[in-house]
């Protein structure tokens, strides 16, 4: 007998194994039709997965995040078998479920074109329309070569190289089409029904710039037609909002290929939005007892070999010189750690002395590869509030908190606190090449830093295999408007570093002690921040950080000269602002202010000018009338001060 037990606590019972959707039909038909995966013990598992013994058992739909990836993971299989029949010379290389939809890399002699798009939807429509079962077959690792070898796919056999000798495979097949996947899948095409395909993209294979290009197809797929709908709009808005195009547009960033990629130029408008942040951060962090620092922008390799970036980090950094050579070997800092350590190391401290809270606005350097930068999300120079605390292991958890609570009292003060995800990121043991080997140190530090974010109450997801080399860390993740997640701040706990630079203080007992440190930013890094907040406000940025804060527009010519009074009063107060003085009709030049994004626009004429008053038109409150300029002022260098949002 097998026992059963549901996600509602209640038990069933089989004479004999029973496959997940077996067990869903036996729940409920209705069930069993919008049944996409299973989960047996927190493993999500394919709906033909066979139960020999007593476990628990969730079914998985669209409505969960693992029945929304097993779905549209069918989806993009069924692109695959479309594209195989189009253009049957293709080679097929990966399609993932990703968040939001699919994609699939495909080896086309030429890219695919709008027409071929369309194309391959019509024929994505008869597969789900044909109703073909979706089966799942496992073969030996030789078998599976010689089966991707006989159907001339260069790409899977690769895949399948790279595993162990004694790996056995999953296949699924449905119709003519066969691929090379663990799976999980839908029980037949026919459930997917609404789906749309987004975009073309180049992308390398196995995302390194050394290898071929493929062409990648995304796409997206629901349940119902009207939720696709939604989605489409959604992402139409997205593309308005995309920091790629609107930071261009507004004049934030620009680049050029004569400087090179991953090397955004930060145009007034941007320049002075992170001139903002990074001065409200500072001022902030010097209320909480940071000291500053500033240290060198590059470094002999020595530094790098005693911190560990040289064994774990030296294909990210820009190395200038060579070894062979017997040239002095430098390279370009990709963090600031070693550097405070050193500082640190200066003189004996004391425990009297710690906490230390180093702070320092750091311009670091990074060798991204080519596939993987996109405006200011992902560059290979950028700036960063970058900070090290280093503390006794009993002040460990308070000044955790601390950093915390600062970072939070910064994402509040943004307003982007809500759309903040947080992530428990720890070690792989399986990959120890990629950490400082040392398990014992691994398991005490996570276990501190586990028990650190449960008292804290943070709400997280743990993510094995994302720990920085020398610690656990806490990732703040967000999405950007098209539903990919990155990493804006990190807040790790570090074991190795203060061991490797010798670092020491004298305990109550007069013994020297290894201290703990914390490696944190605020704010993370300067240029992704600005990326976030564009996207977020869709460029109208809350007044105390909008590049423009008002927008001074005479009637006619005869009222420049109060115009210019205006604006240079509202400078004395420290508020940024221009006039439009062109010869243009005042409903022209409020159209065209508006495309600038400033939070006011004041227009003055002569009722204005005799009173010496403007007229008032707010980004919240649209046409507010005619107030004293004084008042105006004193009402905006509130707004500005408390960083109303």
């Amino acid at each position: 007998m097998i026992n059963i037990k549901l996600k509602d606590g209640s038990i069933k019972t089989y004479e004999s194994e029973m496959t997940v959707i077996e067990i869903a039909k036996d729940i409920s038909e209705g069930l069993a039709r919008v049944a996409c995966a299973g989960m047996v013990n927190d493993e999500i598992v394919d709906l033909r997965y066979k139960i020999t013994k007593d476990c628990d058992v969730s079914i998985l739909t669209f409505d969960s995040e693992e029945g929304k990836k097993a779905f549209r993971h069918s989806a993009t299989h069924i692109l695959a078998q479309a594209v195989k029949r189009l253009f049957p010379s293709t080679k097929l290389a990966i399609g993932p479920a990703i968040d939001g939809g699919f994609y699939y890399d495909f080896d086309k002699q030429d890219s695919f074109s709008a027409d071929e798009i369309k194309q391959i939807e019509v024929e994505m429509k008869k597969i789900v329309k044909e109703d073909l079962p979706i089966e799942r077959f496992e073969l030996e690792r030789d078998e599976a070569i010689a089966f991707m070898e006989e159907r001339d796919e260069n790409f899977k056999v690769q895949l399948i190289e790279d595993l162990p000798v004694d790996a056995k495979l999953s296949f699924y097949k449905h119709g003519e089409f066969t691929d090379l996947c663990a799976g999980p899948h839908l029980m037949s095409t026919k459930y997917v029904k609404a789906f749309k395909l987004t975009q073309v993209a180049g992308a390398y294979w196995r995302g390194n710039e050394k290898n071929k290009m493929l062409s990648r197809i995304y796409g997206t797929a629901f349940t119902k037609k009207s939720d696709l709908d939604a989605h489409i709009e959604k992402m139409e808005d997205a593309k308005k909002r995309d920091h790629n195009k609107l930071g261009r547009e507004l004049k934030f960033f620009t680049t050029s290929d004569v400087i090179g990629q991953g090397l955004p130029l930060l145009m007034p408008n941007g320049a002075r939005v992170i001139q903002l942040l990074q001065r409200f951060v500072e001022d902030e962090e010097e209320k909480r007892g940071y000291v500053l620092t500033k240290t060198p922008l590059m470094a002999k390799s020595d530094l790098y070999k005693m911190s560990g970036h040289w064994d774990h980090y030296k294909d990210g950094m820009f190395v200038l010189g060579d070894e062979s050579k017997n040239e002095e070997v430098m390279a370009l800092r990709p963090m600031t750690c070693p550097f405070q350590f050193t500082i640190y190391n200066a003189d004996q401290k004391s425990y009297r002395d710690l906490p230390i809270r180093y702070g320092e606005t750091s311009t670091l350097f990074r060798n991204e590869s080519s596939g993987e930068m996109h405006g200011l999300m992902r560059v290979r120079q950028f700036t960063i509030s970058e900070g090290h605390l280093v503390v006794t292991p009993e002040q460990l958890e308070e000044e955790f908190k601390d950093v915390i609570n600062l970072i939070n009292y910064v994402m509040k003060t943004l307003g982007i606190e809500n759309d903040i995800t947080y992530r428990f990121s720890k070690w792989d043991p399986k990959n120890k090449d990629k950490y400082i080997n040392n398990p014992e140190a691994w398991a005490e530090t996570e276990s501190k830093m586990k028990d650190i974010l449960d008292h804290l109450g943070i709400n997280y997801k743990t993510a094995i295999g994302e720990a920085a080399f020398y610690g656990p860390k806490l990732d703040l993740q967000f999405k950007n408007v098209h539903g990919k997640e990155d990493t804006i701040i990190t807040v790790q706990i570090d074991f190795a570093l203060p061991d490797r630079f010798d670092m020491t203080y004298i305990d109550k007992d007069g013994v020297k002690k290894r201290p703990y440190v914390i490696h944190r930013t605020s704010i993370g890094c300067y240029e992704r921040t600005l990326a976030m907040l564009i996207e977020k406000y869709a460029g109208t940025f809350p007044t105390w950080l909008a590049p423009l804060q008002v927008k001074v527009l005479p009637i006619s010519e005869k009222y420049h000269d109060y115009a210019e009074k205006v604006v240079a009063k509202l400078k004395e107060s420290r508020i940024r602002s221009s006039a439009d003085f062109r010869a243009e009709k005042i409903g022209y030049k409020i159209r065209e202010a508006r495309n600038e994004r400033a939070p006011f626009l004041l227009i003055v004429g002569e009722k204005e000018a005799e009173l010496n008053e403007v007229s008032v038109r707010s980004r919240k409150n649209g046409d507010e009338g005619a107030t004293s300029l004084d008042s105006f002022i004193s009402r905006i260098k509130e707004e500005i001060e408390t960083k109303l949002l």
